[in-house]
C-alpha cells in the first residue's frame, strides 16, 4: 500500500464524525460569532444587519449581564469546592468492606440518574412555604414564618446551588471511588507502620495519590457550574429580581424570550471564553508529570 493512502485511511475514518461535528457544532459556533457583531432580533426574516461592537458596548453597560456573571462566579465559589470534596469522603466511605456496601453506593449514585425536571420540581416542593424543610423548621421552633427559599434574593441562589450540590455528589464519587481502588493496599500497610493510620492515612497517602481526580473533578465541576441551566428554570426562572439568574438562563431569555438573537450571541461569546479558560487550565494541569492522561 503507497505511504499516502496509509496516512490518509485514518482521515477516512474521521471523516463521517468530523461531518457530523462539522455541521452540529464547528458551523453554529461560527455563525454564533458572526451574529454577535450584527443585529438580528424580532424579525429573524430579515438579513443580519452588521454593527460591528455596539452589541459588545452595550454588554459593558446591562446591569442584568454583570449580575448574571456574579451570580454565575458565586455559583462556582460555592459549589465547586464542596463537590470537590465533599464526594472523596463518600468515596472513602463506601469503598470499604463491608455487608451491603454496594447499597449504599447505589442509594448515594441515585440522585445521579434521576432527570433534573423531576428533580427540581420535588426540591421545589419542600422548599415551598408549606413543604417539608418549613415544617421541620416550624416544627423545632426555628422559625414561625418559615424560611424563603426560592422568593427571597437572599436564599435563592444558593437554594439552586443546594439542588446542583445534591445532584453531582454521586457521579464525583463514583470518580474517586475508580481512584481510591487503583491505590494499593501496601502502601496503607506500610504508612500503618510508620504510624499513619486512621483517618490521618487518608492526608498522607490518599489525598497525595488522588490528585490528579481532584484535578479533573475540579474544573469539570466548575464547567458545569458554569453552564447550569436547569435547577434555574424549573425552580426559580431567574427569579426574584435576577438574583438566581445565570449567564446561560440569561442567553436563554434573550434569544428565546426578547429575541435578540444577536445580543444572544455576544453574552455566549463571553461564556465561551469563561469555558475556554477553565478548559485551558484543564490542559495546562494536565501536562504536569505527576498527572494523569485522561
Amino acid at each position: 500500500m503507497p505511504v499516502y493512502r496509509q496516512r490518509l485511511t485514518p482521515y477516512l475514518f474521521l471523516l463521517p464524525a468530523l461531518l457530523i461535528l462539522g455541521l452540529t457544532v464547528f458551523y453554529p459556533a461560527l455563525q454564533a460569532f458572526y451574529l454577535s457583531f450584527t443585529r438580528y432580533e424580532y424579525d429573524i426574516t430579515q438579513p443580519p444587519l452588521w454593527i460591528g461592537l455596539e452589541n459588545f458596548r452595550r454588554l459593558l453597560s446591562d446591569r442584568v449581564f454583570w449580575k448574571t456573571l456574579t451570580n454565575t462566579l458565586i455559583y462556582l465559589i460555592g459549589v465547586v469546592p464542596i463537590l470537590v470534596i465533599a464526594p472523596l469522603g463518600l468515596a472513602i466511605l463506601v469503598n470499604q468492606t463491608l455487608p451491603g456496601i454496594r447499597w449504599f453506593r447505589a442509594a448515594y449514585y441515585t440522585p445521579v440518574v434521576i432527570s433534573m425536571v423531576v428533580a427540581g420540581i420535588a426540591w421545589r416542593w419542600l422548599y415551598a412555604e408549606t413543604g417539608l424543610f418549613n415544617q421541620l423548621l416550624r416544627a423545632l421552633r426555628l422559625t414561625q414564618d418559615g424560611i424563603p427559599w426560592l422568593t427571597s434574593p437572599n436564599f435563592a441562589l444558593f437554594s439552586v446551588m443546594a439542588v446542583t450540590i445534591w445532584k453531582g455528589l454521586g457521579y464525583y464519587m463514583v470518580i474517586y471511588l475508580a481512584g481510591l481502588q487503583s491505590i494499593p493496599a501496601d502502601l496503607y500497610e506500610a504508612g500503618a507502620i510508620d504510624g499513619s493510620d486512621g483517618w490521618r492515612k487518608h492526608w498522607d497517602i490518599t489525598v497525595p495519590l488522588m490528585r490528579p481526580y481532584l484535578f479533573l473533578v475540579a474544573v469539570i465541576s466548575a464547567i458545569s457550574a458554569t453552564k447550569v441551566f436547569e435547577e434555574v428554570y424549573i425552580m426559580t426562572q431567574g427569579g426574584p429580581r435576577n438574583s438566581s439568574k445565570t449567564l446561560v438562563y440569561y442567553i436563554y431569555e434573550s434569544a428565546f424570550q426578547d429575541l435578540e438573537i444577536s445580543y444572544a450571541c455576544t453574552i455566549g461569546l463571553v461564556m465561551f471564553l469563561l469555558i475556554l479558560t477553565l478548559s485551558l487550565l484543564r490542559l495546562s494541569l494536565n501536562r504536569q508529570p505527576a498527572d494523569l492522561r485522561f
